[in-house]
């Protein structure tokens, strides 16, 4: 006997036996996708959608412009690997679906710096991203083997040229906004982007309508006007390239004096001023929840912290990425 919860759809079909049973699942596209979606959510993931690979042919001219006019700033890394950050085939062998996920990192309102101290961004308020998400991905990814078989495929949080955004919005997650993030209808933009790309065609969703509208708000806060324009965001200019992506040797310029509005680790402001993050939601994920030792810190304490200090307060935290005499060089430029 045949049980098959539905007719097969694409190209993609397998039938898996139960052992010990007469009984046969019909897999198909459509089923397959229903499992990974469930899975995704069980494991804490707020956001699955999926689209088909295939080479990102609209973000190519806008990527080769933005380089061009050295948007990247000192980012010399962006000018690598071109090709696969527009074409996931390049990244996985015979690559047909791209399934991107949303981790919600919103703190709760409880959770605030003091006012008057050195800000970081709310993504670095608890553990680092990078380890937290992979784990998931990694788990994700053996249960859909688990469940559908021998399926190549490779996880991604920031770990390799991807084009995060793009793919979070063909897939109908939400709608890249003029402050160039992701945003969502349900949950703003406080969310981490995560991809798998696999090497088996599956049911595609369909990109949703831009609700950004008239608003303008996000291109009016930034203090650098480093949105140059709707939807272009140039990154040397971003406060988070300045106090993250900036080397800790490298001066800020002087010309950003009086600009940084008391950021030293990230920047919150286009994303603050967002409406559509009044519909954020707070983080259930534990590894997000911010450290109390953090949250009580003075600005004495800030312009006080040594090296030992730092890594002990910060251990497994995204300001490693900046490491301490970068965070050193950014409180030194605010307080100058």
């Amino acid at each position: 006997m045949i049980v098959s919860n539905t007719t097969v759809v694409g190209a993609f079909s397998k039938k898996m036996a139960y052992p010990g049973t007469s009984f046969i699942f019909l897999m198909t596209t459509q089923s397959l996708s229903q499992f990974i979606k469930s899975t995704a959510r069980n494991l804490g993931f707020q956001y699955c959608g999926i689209s088909k690979a295939g080479f990102l042919a609209e973000e190519a001219p806008r990527l080769e412009n933005w380089l061009k006019n050295n948007m990247h700033g000192k980012m010399n890394w962006m000018e690598e690997h071109f090709e696969k950050r527009l074409d996931p085939s390049k990244l996985v062998v015979n690559a047909q679906s791209v399934i991107s996920l949303l981790l919600n990192y919103f703190p709760d309102e409880k959770f605030k710096q003091p006012e008057n101290v050195p800000k970081i961004s709310k993504y670095a308020f608890g553990n680092d991203y990078h380890f937290v998400i992979k784990d998931k991905l990694i788990n994700l990814l053996n249960k859909i083997r688990e469940y559908a078989g021998d399926i190549h495929g490779r996880c991604f949080v920031d770990s390799a040229p991807v084009m995060d955004k793009a793919w979070a919005a063909k897939s109908g997650l939400g709608w890249i906004g003029k402050n160039s993030n992701l945003i969502t209808r349900e949950m703003g933009s406080f969310l981490f982007i995560a991809e798998l790309i696999l090497d088996i065609p599956l049911e595609y969703d369909a990109p949703i309508k831009d609700y950004c509208g008239d608003c303008r708000l996000c291109l009016d806060a930034c203090p650098t006007n480093a949105i140059s324009q709707p939807y272009v965001v140039d990154g040397s200019k971003c406060i988070s390239y300045f106090t993250i992506e900036l080397k800790s040797h490298e001066k800020i310029p002087v010309e950003m004096k009086g600009k940084f509005e008391n950021w030293i680790f990230g920047c919150d402001i286009c994303q603050d001023v967002c409406p559509w993050n009044r519909f954020s939601k707070p983080t259930l994920e534990k590894d997000f929840q911010p450290d109390d030792k953090l949250l009580g810190m003075t600005q004495k304490d800030w312009e006080e912290i040594t090296e030992d200090v730092f890594n002990k307060v910060f251990k497994g935290s995204p300001l490693q990425r900046a490491k301490y005499e970068g965070v050193k060089r950014n409180l030194k430029f605010l307080c100058s």
